[in-house]
C-alpha cells in the first residue's frame, strides 16, 4: 500500500521535511521513495506542494498520513475534516461527568427502591499490642577486599589503607 508521508531531511534541531509517496512497508528514512510531491519547513512555515501530483496519487488510492492529511486540508488541496494526530485524554469534560454521574445515581436509586437497605454494622477493631522498644546498636564494621575494617555507614573513613591508594612506603633512615 502506498502512502504520502513526511521524510525528514535536516540537521539536529532544524527540522525540514520532504513530502514523498512511498510504500508503507518501507522505512521513511530509507530514501527509496516513488516521487517527491512537496516540501515543508515547520520553523519558517514554508510549504511547497505539487497539488496536481498529490491529486493524481490520491486518485490512485494512495492514503496520506494524518499529518500530511491535515497539511493538505490547510492548504485547501483536499476537502474534509482534520484528523486528530494526538491521543485524546481519558478525562471527560466536567459537564459530561456530571450528566453521567446523575444517570448512574438515578439508576442505582431505581434498583435499590424495591430492596430494603441494611444498616452497616461496625466491625470490631482488633487490639494491637504495644511494640517492644528496640535498642539501637551501632552498625557492625564492614570488611573490605583487603580484609581490613571499613568505616560503618555514615561514619568517618578509617585512616588505614583502603586498597585504592598505594600505601606509603616505609623507609628506614640510612645508617652512615
Amino acid at each position: 500500500m502506498l502512502v504520502i508521508r513526511l521524510l525528514r531531511v535536516s540537521k539536529k534541531n532544524q527540522p525540514s521535511f520532504k513530502i514523498v509517496v512511498v510504500d508503507k512497508r518501507r522505512s521513511s528514512k530509507s530514501g527509496r521513495f516513488l516521487e517527491e510531491v512537496g516540501f515543508y519547513n515547520p520553523l519558517t512555515k514554508e510549504k511547497v506542494l505539487k497539488a496536481d501530483r498529490i491529486k493524481y496519487w490520491l486518485s490512485k488510492g494512495v492514503q496520506p498520513s494524518p499529518t500530511v492529511h491535515n497539511l493538505l486540508i490547510k492548504e485547501k488541496i483536499i476537502e474534509g475534516k482534520k484528523i486528530p494526530k494526538h491521543k485524546k485524554s481519558k478525562k471527560k469534560p466536567a459537564s459530561a461527568d456530571s450528566a453521567s454521574v446523575a444517570k448512574a445515581t438515578s439508576a442505582k436509586e431505581a434498583a435499590t427502591a424495591g430492596k430494603e437497605e441494611k444498616p452497616e454494622e461496625a466491625k470490631p477493631v482488633p487490639e494491637t499490642k504495644p511494640e517492644a522498644k528496640l535498642e539501637a546498636k551501632p552498625p557492625a564494621p564492614v570488611k573490605t577486599m583487603a580484609g581490613k575494617e571499613a568505616a560503618p555507614e555514615g561514619g568517618e573513613p578509617r585512616p588505614e589503607f583502603s586498597g585504592r591508594e598505594k600505601p606509603a612506603e616505609k623507609t628506614e633512615p640510612k645508617k652512615e
